[in-house]
């Protein structure tokens, strides 16, 4: 793992590619970044990702977690294979599926089929940044909160019973019992299910290249897809590795901020 790291790094103070060769450019690589306008879309919109698709998959997938232990209880198992299988579907089928779904032409998805039927014009999803964002969203929040909900679900069934049955002794139930019993309980799985989706998210690559390839324009392209057509299909090797240790910096940052957040909370409790 050391050795691709380290060489990343070396690359970030030289320009061009092995085909014409490396000219030594020092910091002028980093230097780049900070007047670079498409580094700032990429940025902001992955970050605005990775904060919205992890919000959207840990809840969904903690949600399901407690129908599965609550509600559904030993009938939950075909209900945890049905909503699991999206995650191993190959990202270019889930994609095409939602293209097909939200689709407006050669023929309308469904999606603006049903907008059509309770008197909605149809909406090109993909025309706009804004509409186009929602739909990964949408489609990674599907692809993800199987795999989060039975993560989610150990850790829950870890959780004694008997602590369960003496808050309902003490008059606990529905919402009181999972605020006061489940919730505090299940902090550190739910701790390590957020540093795993916020550093998962921040590295989107493959579902946004499937779906839409960062367009319409770049108003869709992460840093790891900038920093694969940089690097691959400009052949600048030394600012793709620049762009790469921006976002490894960004990942450390914020699994770092994490870490401490959880350390606080789970002392305070």
């Amino acid at each position: 793992m050391l050795v691709p790291i380290f060489w990343s790094l070396g690359y970030t103070v030289f320009e061009g590619n092995p085909i014409i060769g490396f000219t030594f450019v020092g910091w002028d690589n980093i230097a780049a970044l900070f007047t670079d306008p498409k580094i700032g879309d990429a940025l902001v919109f992955t970050v605005k990702y990775a904060l919205v698709l992890t919000v959207g998959q840990v809840l969904a997938g903690y949600l399901l977690s407690l129908l599965y232990v609550f509600w559904l209880r030993k009938a939950s198992g075909l209900i945890r294979t049905l909503v699991f299988f999206p995650v191993v579907l190959p990202t270019v089928a889930v994609a095409l599926l939602f293209q097909a779904l939200f689709a407006i032409a050669p023929q309308i998805g469904p999606v603006n089929a049903l907008l059509n039927a309770v008197g909605i014009e149809s909406i090109d999803w993909f025309a706009s940044g804004g509409t186009a964002f929602w739909v990964i969203i949408i489609m990674d929040i599907w692809r993800s909160m199987g795999f989060y909900a039975v993560l989610l679900y150990a850790g829950l069934v870890d959780i004694p019973e008997e602590l369960f049955e003496s808050a309902r002794i003490d008059g606990a139930s529905g919402w009181r019992l999972v605020r006061h019993i489940v919730i505090p309980l299940s902090l550190p799985v739910l701790f390590s299910s957020i540093i795993f989706s916020i550093n998962g998210t921040l590295k989107v690559f493959d579902s946004v290249l499937a779906l839409t390839n960062g367009g319409p324009g770049n108003t869709t392209t992460p840093l790891t897809l900038y920093m694969y057509q940089t690097s691959f299909t400009y052949g600048e090797y030394g600012y793709g590795s620049s762009i790469a240790l921006l976002l490894t910096i960004l990942c450390l940052l914020v699994t770092l901020f994490i870490f401490r957040s959880s350390r606080r909370d789970l002392t305070k409790g």
